[in-house]
């Protein structure tokens, strides 16, 4: 028995220190009291959780990088149609920010008159995005003008020759020039300069199309030799019926 006692009571009693020791540290812990040892393990964990989560941020960046990446631009790129020609990019990008991130926005402007061509592009961060933006906002209104939204056209793989024949030549510029507005649809480079031929000296003319596509903006531009044949074409052609529809000629700046 006192054999017995000696081996079991070194155990017992180093049992009852652990216990204590045990008490003491959940007594410190519950006073906010860290001994030293304590307080520095308590810096080691939190230096390692801000690790960890700056770890975790870069890795979720990472990923949404990746993610935008793998989407194509042209399925997060959308066509703005009809609006408003004092709809500016800011505008744009405050109407479609209320539908999800925006990448940029591009107000189209003719290079030779310098107004808006009536569309836009405008780019979101994500297909997902793009998708929410045309069920919101396709067919709503900006400016009183019912707008359409739908992702890029892509280039006809068969364009119609029969309607860019004539668009095929550059377009030569001249101080004399006209904006030539409302044009229908049929309405080409050619049948444009040939309209134009018969009230002065025609030196080119251009019906301006859709990017990447053969349809028609619209709109075009012809140029005369002189002053005199610009007035000429602005007084018999304004309100005059082409194709079945009536066009607007005026002086392009």
């Amino acid at each position: 028995m006192a054999a017995i006692s000696s081996f079991l009571a070194p155990n017992f009693y180093r049992n009852r220190m652990d216990c204590g020791r045990r008490a003491k540290a959940s007594a410190w812990v519950a006073a906010g009291a860290f001994p030293e040892k304590c307080r520095a393990f308590r810096a080691y964990s939190s230096s390692s959780l801000s690790i960890l989560r700056r770890s975790a941020f870069r890795v979720s960046v990472v990923a949404v990088e990746a993610s935008a990446a793998a989407e194509p631009e042209a399925a997060r790129r959308l066509y703005v149609g009809n609006i408003p020609r004092t709809v500016k990019n800011e505008e744009l990008e405050n109407i479609f920010g209320e539908h999800g991130s925006v990448e940029k926005t591009e107000v189209m402007y003719d290079k030779y008159s310098g107004r808006s061509r009536r569309f836009a592009f405008v780019t979101m961060s994500s297909v997902e995005d793009a998708n929410a933006a045309i069920e919101k906002l396709n067919d709503t209104e900006i400016g009183g003008r019912k707008i359409k939204v739908n992702v890029t056209e892509k280039p006809l793989a068969t364009p119609d020759l029969s309607l860019i024949q004539g668009d095929e030549l550059p377009f030569i510029d001249s101080p004399h020039k006209v904006y030539v507005g409302n044009l229908a649809k049929s309405v080409t480079s050619d049948v444009l300069t040939k309209f134009f031929s018969e009230k002065g000296n025609v030196l080119s003319a251009k019906v301006s199309r859709v990017p990447g596509t053969s349809k028609s903006s619209g709109f075009g531009f012809v140029s005369f030799s002189s002053e005199e044949d610009v007035e000429a074409a602005i007084a018999s052609c304004n309100n005059a019926v082409l194709e079945g529809q009536k066009i607007r000629v005026n002086r392009a700046t």
